[in-house]
């Protein structure tokens, strides 16, 4: 059993310190020397294991009830600027207008007067067929034509003198007529034989030799106009309302990746596809160097919307929990709360937050993975947060 002493002094058994006295306490003044010197080693170290056992009992665990250290955390600042909302989609390159040439009637093929993959111009023949029947067709019909043109002049003469009869002068008239038919007739099938280029363009491969017999109907080569093309593309229906005539877009491909061709939207078609929800548009695109070239792939970049003073962070600051979106702000005592947010355009490295952040607060870029409302932080800038220059172009989430 054991009593309690003021502070200073130590208390030592009785039966340790006195043989065969009964079981009482006996109180010694602290460092009393003359004492300690009449006690056995064995024993002195014995009260001293227990004087240090007891001390420990008391004594509190280091840093126990403490205040955890503040989470070092790398902090990027919510900027203002502007973002173009912005929608991309993969389309392909069409001419502006694209031809097959083909024979209009049987008949042999003589010549073939075009360089292949050249530009042709507008007028310019591009094939001549063998026209030497229906020449002389043209010019039987011209003379049967000269010979009614008489004939009803005679009549028309003798009709006016009182000889001929008015039948004869309309019977000589309806003749003629039917001369001049036969005679445009004879004409226009001596123009077939004449295959010209009706727009300027590309001209394609010859796909007949001289001397072919052409049905008609027969490929002779393909004829593009490409100073102007098409840039055909698919849209979800949810872009209809921001994608009307004339919305501007920008055209890349992988032929020229550091060039971006600017054109507009021209057409939209009035039907959607069924299957997919999404409208066909057309945009044209000027091409006078003739760089786009039909059947190229084009990636098709149009601008949906502008806003002048949005609020973006980095897209690393957001973290998801189910459907919501939320961030860490930091707080001017150094402590954060976690925000819902709505997100709204994204661009490289960076999110437009529409909903739920101001413009100039700063939020946790890294280390909110073990983050709690009220934890305490130590902020870090590091380079990679500083805001970054305005974007030309976000992407619709």
């Amino acid at each position: 059993m054991w009593s309690s002493a003021p502070p200073g002094q130590v208390l030592f058994p009785a039966q340790m310190l006195e043989p065969g006295h009964g079981p009482t306490l006996a109180k010694r003044d602290p460092l009393n020397f003359a004492a300690l010197s009449n006690i056995p080693i064995r024993r002195l170290i014995l009260i001293a294991a227990v004087a240090v056992s007891l001390g420990c009992r008391e004594k509190k665990p280091a840093g126990a009830g403490a205040a955890p250290p503040p989470m070092p955390v790398e902090v990027a600042e919510a900027t203002r600027g502007e973002v173009q909302e912005t929608l991309h989609a993969l389309g392909t390159v069409e001419a502006d207008e694209r031809i097959k040439v083909t024979a209009e009637i049987d008949i042999i093929a003589r010549e073939l007067p075009f360089e292949e993959g050249r530009l042709v111009r507008k007028g310019q023949v591009l094939a001549i067929l063998n026209d030497s029947e229906l020449r002389a067709e043209a010019g039987r019909a011209e003379a049967l034509r000269d010979q009614a043109r008489l004939t009803f002049e005679r009549f028309d003469q003798l009709s006016r003198e009182k000889i001929a009869s008015s039948q004869d002068r309309d019977n000589a008239r309806a003749a003629l007529q039917v001369a001049e038919a036969n005679l445009k007739l004879a004409q226009a099938r001596l123009e077939k034989t004449r295959i010209v280029a009706p727009f300027p363009g590309i001209v394609g491969s010859r796909l007949v030799s001289p001397g072919t017999f052409l049905r008609a109907g027969d490929v002779i080569t393909e004829l593009a106009r490409i100073e102007q093309v098409k840039v055909v593309f698919a849209v979800p229906e949810k872009y209809l309302a921001d994608l009307r005539r004339g919305a501007g877009v920008t055209v890349t491909t992988v032929v020229f990746p550091g060039k971006k061709f600017e054109g507009a939207v021209n057409v939209v078609d009035p039907m959607l596809d069924p299957a997919t929800r999404s409208a066909r548009l057309t945009a044209v695109i000027p091409n006078p160097a003739g760089e786009l070239r039909p059947g190229m792939s084009a990636d098709v970049s149009a601008v949906l919307a502008e806003r002048p003073q949005a609020v973006t962070v980095p897209d690393e600051a957001v973290f998801a929990e189910g459907d919501r979106n939320f961030l860490f702000v930091v707080q001017p005592d150094s402590t954060v709360v976690r925000r819902a947010v709505k997100l709204g355009a994204r661009q490289p490295g960076r999110v437009e937050i529409q909903e739920g952040l101001r413009g100039g607060e700063k939020v946790v870029r890294a280390g909110h993975q073990k983050l709690f409302d009220g934890a305490k932080v130590q902020p870090v800038t590091s380079a990679a947060a500083a805001p970054p220059a305005p974007a030309a172009g976000a992407t619709k989430p």
